[in-house]
């Protein structure tokens, strides 16, 4: 209703306005009608009655022609009737008209200045008359209007006096205007600055909407002049306070005594105990006997409880609380039939590597080792056996009441299985078992729970070299074993797999014999030579020398070949082969028969010249040019040795 008011309001001073326009169109309409049949004389006259002493003609006579110099001194005289006024200050006016949309302010300017109606809506009891400050945006606009602001003066002035409380370390005051990301916004003089959660008060708040719509005292904290920021803080005004509260209630702190205080805050490490003016800490080992997780299975917020003062600095203001202290120690009503070998029951509080904790009281706790946990001799994780939460039942094992230490057992509860080993694994029985770990020299398996024993690498496999146990088995896989020693006071059994086949090695010394010749494949190349995948699944060894082909080219893997066995070693179960070894000796064989029937040639020319030497002297000329013809021979002969 009041803006149908209002528009109904404008629309009738438009109407009047338009009237008195179309009235004085019409009169000047008249006049120029009426001037057109007039002389200037009659104009005049009915301009000017005769009484007025007023000259016509006095243009005519160079009336109101001044000189430059008198120009200028009057132009000086009208100016300093008016203000000086600059384009960015601080100026005071003076309401003389309102309306609607504007507010008319005489600045001592040649024109008024004009402010608009909405920055003025903290003053509705502005009228006519009033002082107000306004900013000066320019000195005139496009219309020679000059441009002001009430808004910025003020922003300007908050500013002001906002740097002078920063400065000055100043108590102000702002409206919480609203709640915001991280704490409050607050309107200081119409400055908007921010106050975090944390600097609200001394205590955590947990509902920022309480302060909303408040007027508080504050105080300046920080100022970003780039960003036009403010921080303030209301905290820093409750902490002055409490500084001499603090103070006091410490120097009269003593170790021992017992104080009321609130919880004020709490922590996975601890709570925080408001003590009125000062704060403590009560740490979560201090609060039970018991072992907690969390203190606030014990404790809630603005809770109010009594605590002892354990310890305090009067420098830091550091005070450590104690809760449990206030009720007597759980292994004092201890029952003292309790003693070793007792059966005890009690929950699980705490599993770790080492064991697990099992709270038989509240306050009092034992600790099951994992070696205490079963008979096996493989050592296992403790999350293996138990979980926190379970209820067990378990043996004391040590008691100490003055160290308040305890040690249980669960395996006890159970037979011990080596009591009988001897009966149930004499040497020479066969079991199986279930492999469990491995380890460089050897592989742990287990017959039966309680019940461990080792396979030595050398008693895995007669046939097969085994670098490591997980070449020949995993954990989890089932084997076979025999029982090869047993010591039933240090709790070791050797156990062999091999064992239970006869040993293939005496078999293989017949077959595998020196300078015997077997094909084989290569299966793996190294630096020092090949492993030869020989028959009957035995492996053997060619060093790199003996790798070598005839025609210059080396083995390669994967590739087949004749071997020549150059060593055999049954103890050690080892065989060395060698290819080169059978090409070389051929070869060498090829030469020496060579040889032999060079040294037979040689002893028959040799029988032949000796034999004509002994015929020389019985020789006639016609003999000598036979032995010419014989030597010849001979010589031709050699030449033909030679060039082979």
């Amino acid at each position: 209703m009041a803006k149908k008011q209002v528009a109904e309001k404008e629309l009738e001073a438009k109407k009047a306005e338009l009237q008195g326009a179309d009235a004085r169109l019409t009169e000047r309409e008249t006049i120029e009608s009426e001037a057109d049949s007039l002389s200037i004389e009659q104009i005049k006259s009915s301009l000017a009655t005769p009484d007025q002493d007023f000259d016509w003609d006095a243009d005519d006579k160079a009336f109101g022609k001044y000189s430059d110099e008198d120009r200028k001194k009057f132009e000086d005289m009208y100016t300093d009737t008016f203000n000086q006024i600059n384009q960015g200050e601080i100026i005071s006016g003076i309401v003389v008209s309102i309306n609607n949309k504007d507010v008319v302010l005489n600045v001592g300017f040649k024109s008024d200045g004009l402010v608009s109606t909405s920055e003025f809506r903290d003053t509705p009891d502005l009228k006519i008359g009033d002082t107000v400050d306004v900013f000066v945006e320019a000195p005139e606009d496009a219309n020679g209007q000059l441009i002001l602001s009430r808004k910025r003066a003020k922003t300007q002035r908050s500013w002001e006096s906002i740097n002078e409380a920063l400065d000055n370390d100043r108590i102000i005051n702002g409206f919480v205007k609203s709640r915001t990301k991280g704490g409050l916004i607050v309107d200081i003089m119409g400055v908007e600055a921010f106050l975090p959660g944390s600097q609200i008060d001394i205590k955590p708040i947990r509902d920022y909407d309480v302060y909303v719509g408040k007027t508080m005292e504050f105080k300046v904290v920080k100022i970003n002049h780039e960003f036009k920021n403010v921080v303030v803080s209301h905290k820093i005004l409750i902490e002055d306070d409490l500084e001499s509260q603090k103070v006091e209630i410490v120097s009269k702190l003593e170790k021992g005594q017992v104080l009321e205080g609130t919880v004020k805050n709490i922590t996975d490490f601890g709570v925080f105990i408001d003590l009125g003016g000062v704060d403590g800490l009560l740490h979560i080992t201090d609060i039970s006997w018991g072992r907690i997780e969390h203190p606030k299975e014990v404790l809630s917020l603005d809770e109010k409880i009594n605590v002892v003062v354990l310890d305090f600095d009067d420098e830091k203001k550091r005070i450590a609380l104690g809760l449990k202290q206030l009720t007597p120690h759980p292994w004092e009503s201890l029952d003292t039939n309790l003693v070793v070998g007792s059966k005890v029951k009690g929950k699980i509080v705490t599993v770790a590597d080492y064991g697990a904790f099992l709270e038989i009281i509240p306050g009092v706790e034992g600790l099951i080792h994992v070696s205490e946990m079963s008979w096996s001799q493989n050592l296992r994780s403790p999350q293996e056996f138990l979980k926190v939460g379970d209820e067990i039942e378990a043996e004391v094992l040590t008691l100490d009441r003055d160290e308040r230490k305890m040690s249980l057992g669960i395996k006890q509860l159970t037979q011990d299985p080596w009591q009988n080993v001897a009966e149930r694994y004499p040497i020479g029985s066969k079991h199986t078992a279930v492999v469990k770990n491995m380890t460089n020299f050897g592989v742990f398996v287990e017959i039966e729970e309680g019940i461990d024993g080792l396979i030595h690498i050398s008693d895995l496999s007669w046939s097969k070299k085994v670098n490591h146990p997980n070449e020949f088995t995993k954990v989890g896989d089932t084997l076979d074993v025999v029982v090869l020693e047993l010591d039933v006071d240090s709790r070791k059994l050797s156990l062999g797999h091999k064992q239970l086949e006869e040993n293939p090695w005496d078999t293989f010394e017949t077959i595998f014999t020196l300078d015997s010749i077997h094909q084989g494949t290569v299966v793996k190349v190294t630096d020092k030579g090949a492993v030869i995948a020989l028959p009957y699944g035995v492996e053997g060894f060619v060093p790199t020398k003996h790798m070598a082909k005839e025609d210059g080219t080396t083995i390669k893997a994967e590739e087949t070949n004749d071997f020549k066995i150059i060593e055999f070693n049954k103890d050690a179960k080892r065989i060395v082969v060698s290819h080169a070894r059978i090409w070389e000796e051929a070869k060498a064989e090829v030469a020496a028969e060579e040889r032999a029937s060079k040294k037979k040639d040689a002893k028959a020319s040799s029988n032949a010249v000796k034999k004509v030497k002994d015929s020389v002297e019985k020789s006639t000329l016609g003999d000598l040019g036979v032995l010419a013809q014989l030597k010849e021979q001979m010589e031709g002969e050699e030449s033909k040795n030679k060039a082979k």
